[in-house]
C-alpha cells in the first residue's frame, strides 16, 4: 500500500472515530440553572425542574417546616445546617428535599439543587470545586445513602460536613436521605472490634451527628394516608372511594406518600384523565 494510500485509510478511519464520539455537552450556567445532575464528572441541567408542589405534601407538616426555615436561611446566606431525613421508604424525604427548594425559588430566593450521586462521593470534592465559585447558594441531594460494613465512605462523608480538607464550601450543603437513622447499620459483632466494641458503634454514630438537622419520617397513619389522598384528588379533581383506597394500601402492605400518589394515578388511569 503507497503512503497515500495509506493515509487516506488512517484518515477514513478517524472520520469514524470522530462520528462515534457523542457532541460535547453545552456548558452548565450555575448562575441561572433551577436544577443539576451531578454524574462525578460533570453537570447537566435538569430542564424543567417540576417537583411536587410543597403544599400537596401531607401528614409531615413538622418535617415540612423544619426544612423549609433551615432551607431560606441558607438561601438568603445565613447560618444553616445540613439535614439527614431518615426514616420510612415513600414518605416524602425525597420529594420534600426538592419541593422546598422549588417552593423557596418562587417566592424568588436564589438557591439551586444539585443532585449527586451516593456512590460517588469521592467526587464531590471536584464538585464543590465548581460551586465554591458562584454567588448563589446550593443544596446538594444525595438520596437513599448507605454504605456496606467497613467501607471508608462514612469517614469521608463526616470529614466533608465537618473540619477535613475537603469540607463543604460555604454557600453549599448537603441534604441526604436514608432509610436508616444513624445511616450505617449499627449491628455489629464481638469481632468488629474486641477490645472496646464501643467505640465501633460511636463510630458509626458520629457521621449522623455531623448533620445538624435530623428528622425522622414516619409510616403514615391510616387517617394521614386518607388526608394525602384527600389532597392529591382535590388537586386533580378525581373521585375516590374510601374503601378502595385502603384496599389499594393494604394489598400493596404499606401505607404512605408514595403509594398515595400510586393509587392516584391508578384513579387518574381509570377516568382517563391526564395528572398535569
Amino acid at each position: 500500500m503507497t503512503g497515500k494510500a495509506n493515509d487516506d485509510v488512517l484518515s477514513r478511519i478517524a472520520d469514524a472515530l470522530e462520528r462515534l464520539v457523542p457532541p460535547a455537552a453545552p456548558p452548565v450556567n450555575l448562575a441561572s440553572g433551577e436544577a443539576f445532575v451531578w454524574n462525578g464528572r460533570g453537570l447537566k441541567a435538569v430542564a424543567p425542574f417540576n417537583p411536587i408542589d410543597i403544599d400537596l405534601l401531607t401528614g409531615i407538616d413538622q418535617q415540612k417546616a423544619h426544612v423549609l426555615d433551615n432551607s431560606s436561611r441558607h438561601a438568603k446566606g445565613h447560618p444553616a445546617h445540613d439535614v439527614l431525613l431518615w426514616g420510612s421508604r415513600g414518605m416524602g424525604k425525597s420529594a420534600l428535599s426538592k419541593s422546598v427548594v422549588r417552593a423557596l425559588q418562587a417566592k424568588g430566593e436564589d438557591i439551586a439543587l444539585v443532585e449527586a450521586p451516593s456512590d460517588q462521593l469521592e467526587k464531590l470534592p471536584e464538585l464543590f470545586e465548581l460551586l465554591a465559585a458562584v454567588p448563589r447558594s446550593f443544596v446538594i441531594f444525595i438520596d437513599d445513602i448507605g454504605f456496606s460494613e467497613g467501607s471508608a465512605e462514612p469517614r469521608l462523608l463526616r470529614s466533608m460536613l465537618e473540619g477535613g480538607a475537603s469540607e463543604r464550601p460555604a454557600n453549599v450543603r448537603l441534604y441526604v436521605t436514608s432509610n436508616r437513622r444513624h445511616i450505617v447499620s449499627r449491628q455489629m459483632s464481638e469481632q468488629d472490634d474486641p477490645i472496646n466494641p464501643r467505640d465501633v458503634v460511636d463510630d458509626q454514630l458520629a457521621l449522623s451527628d455531623r448533620f445538624g438537622l435530623r428528622l425522622g419520617f414516619h409510616a403514615a397513619s391510616q387517617d394521614d394516608y386518607l388526608a394525602m389522598i384527600i389532597r392529591y384528588a382535590d388537586a386533580h379533581g378525581l373521585d375516590f372511594d374510601r374503601d378502595d383506597a385502603l384496599l389499594w394500601a393494604r394489598q400493596r402492605g404499606s401505607r404512605s406518600g408514595r403509594v398515595a400518589w400510586q393509587y392516584i394515578v391508578e384513579l387518574a388511569g381509570r377516568a382517563g384523565k391526564p395528572l398535569a
